[in-house]
Order: structure tokens, then sequence, then C-alpha cells
């Protein structure tokens, strides 16, 4: 469904605002119908359901007047129609005067920004309707616009402030699509859509940490299932490019727990989800960090045997050979380690004479 839907409609009569509604429970009932109801972009091809629970065209005679006019506001803003969209909003004003309520007006004033291309005042202005009407029959269009407006953002869309001045949007992006998951629930379509686009964009930027822990975040609510597939192979993905984001020849300096972590979660997508981790090349990944792993040790070792401290550098060499039989690394420190043994045993002999 694209973001800006809005209407209730009841047997085809318009029921907005608190003095139309019966109670609560049938104010929220409505407020996610609304959002199915109004589901087609042009107000020629609106439908509606009708008591049969079946999608019919509306026409533009009786109540489905009021639908007509809800679908052709939204078009018009849609476009960018901003003065034609003012005259929608006001005509439905007219027409309708049930649905003038200060969230309404908030929402207008919303979509009247958003139509303008004005993105920041618009985001501001569906979080303060969030905030002030949380229970409001607008609630789901105003969480679908602020998702459509952060997915602007996190495309690339520039931040415009004092009227000029452009300034990289992707923070805005961000924080708005928090705030979507966190008022719709990371449970629900929309709250986990915002998630996994935030997490989408870090990894496209290359903000591996960040986009590692939006992917964690996300594992935690969808542990099966393709979220959750997505979500592990995620954490996987970016904690070992965190690590070989560094050039080749300095990455022994780094933490090596980027690739313990990255194994641990390599590790459970083979044993939750073979067939992925096989259509992925989990085996040959792990491989691959396994070798990363047993390198650095192996640099350790080397290193203490540099500074002249041989003990350290057997023992080092020694949980290479153990714990990474298979690598290069270990052939390389059981050579090492043969060296450094006869050099030991040279000097024993030495003193010993």
């Amino acid at each position: 469904m694209s973001g800006g839907d809005w209407g209730i409609i009841e047997n085809g009569e318009p029921l907005v605002g608190s003095g139309m509604l019966r109670d609560r429970m049938q104010f929220a009932v409505l407020a996610v119908w609304m959002v199915l109801w109004v589901c087609c972009a042009s107000p020629a091809g609106t439908l509606r359901l009708d008591k049969d629970q079946q999608w019919k065209p509306v026409s533009a005679e009786g109540p489905d007047r009021f639908l007509l006019a809800v679908a052709e506001a939204k078009e018009l803003v849609n476009a960018g129609e901003v003065e034609a969209a003012r005259d929608a909003f006001d005509a439905l004003k007219q027409d309708f005067p049930e649905i003038a309520g200060p969230d309404f007006g908030m929402f207008v004033k919303a979509e009247l920004f958003y139509c303008e291309g004005r993105f920041v005042k618009a985001a501001r202005s569906y979080d303060k309707l969030l905030t002030e009407y949380s229970k409001s029959s607008l609630r789901q269009a105003a969480l679908e616009r602020q998702f459509a407006i952060g997915s602007a953002y996190l495309a690339g869309r520039k931040k415009v402030v004092l009227g000029f001045i452009k300034l990289s949007g992707y923070a805005e992006g961000v924080s708005i699509m928090e705030k979507v998951t966190d008022r719709a629930g990371i449970d629900s379509p929309l709250g986990l859509e915002a998630a996994l686009a935030v997490a989408n964009s870090y990894e496209e930027r290359q903000k591996h940490e960040e986009a590692y822990l939006k992917w964690w975040e996300v594992s935690l609510e969808y542990q099966t299932g393709q979220v959750g597939r997505d979500a592990l192979h995620g954490m996987a993905r970016c904690k070992h490019a965190a690590y070989n984001k560094e050039p080749e020849h300095k990455r022994h300096f780094y933490d090596a727990s980027r690739l313990s972590t990255a194994k641990s979660c390599y590790e459970r997508l083979r044993l939750l989800f073979p067939e992925d981790a096989k259509e992925v090349g989990v085996d040959e990944i792990l491989r691959q960090i396994n070798e990363q792993l047993a390198r650095k040790q192996l640099s350790i070792g080397q290193y203490y045997q540099a500074v002249g401290n041989r003990q350290a550098a057997i023992l080092y060499y020694d949980m290479v050979v153990t714990d990474w039989p298979g690598t290069e690394a270990a052939q390389t420190a059981r050579e090492l380690l043969a060296a450094a043994r006869d050099t030991a045993n040279d000097n024993q002999a030495s003193g010993e004479k």
C-alpha cells in the first residue's frame, strides 16, 4: 500500500471525528479498515469493501462521494499539485464537516508540506500528529507518509536547511525510520520494513557495526523464517566485513572479536538454515575466517619472537597448530615452532658446555 492512504468509511458513510464514533473500540477498528479501503492511487480506480467483503468500484454518487474526494486529494498530494490539493482539502471539510477535527487539520498541514517537497517540516508535522493524537484514525496514514519520507532520505535525498543549504539526509532518514519502528512495533509489517531499510542502508554505506546492531535487533524478534535467516546472515556478513574493511596487511592488528562473532553467526546459520548456508557458501567463508583467526594469533607469536620472548612465541605457535591445524598459518607456525625449539635446545646445550 502506498504511503498516505486515509479516510474512514462504514457501509459507504464517512465516520471521522470523535462525535461520530460510539466508543474507542469502534474507533480503533475503523482506523485499521481506513487504511485498507482507500487502496488505489487514482480516484478512477478507487475500490471499497462492501458488506459481503468484496472489493467494488465506487461511484460518483451517494455516499461514495466521500471516498472519491479522499482519493482525489491523496492523488493531488502525490502528484505535487499544491494549490489543487489545498482546494481539495477545503472542499472535503466543507462537504463533510464531521471530519474537521484538530487531528485532521494537523494532517492536512503535514500533507501540504509533503506535497511541496518540504520533507523535514512534513516529517515533524506527522510526528506531532502521532504524538498529540496517538489514537487518531489518521495514525496509520501518518506512519506510511513518514516511511515514504524516510525511504527518500535513505535513498540519497538531501536534507535542505535554511531554504538552500543541502546536507546529507541519511541521519534524518534513519531517525524517521527508527520512530516508525518504535510506533508501529518491529513485529508489524511496517515497523519491520522500516528496520530492514535502516539495516540495508547502513550496509550499503559500509557502516558495518551499525548494520550489525540493527540486524541483531531484528533477530531478537524474528529467529525463524526468512526474516530470521536474513537477520542472522546480516549479522555474520557485517561482522566479517567490518574486519575485512581494513587493508589486508593490517588486519591482524585489529580486535579478533569481530571474526569470532562472524564465525559464531555463520555456524548458527549453517545449523538452522543448512540449504541457505550452502547457497551462500558458508563452508568456504568459515575456512577463510579460520585462516584469518590463525593468522592473527601467528602474528602475535611472531611479535614475541621478534622482541626476544621465545617462550611466549612458542605458546602462540603451539596454539595456532592445535586450534587451526588445517590452515596455512598452522603450517607456518609448525615451521617456526620447530625452529624456535631448535634454537632453545642449542642455547641450552651451549649453556651446559
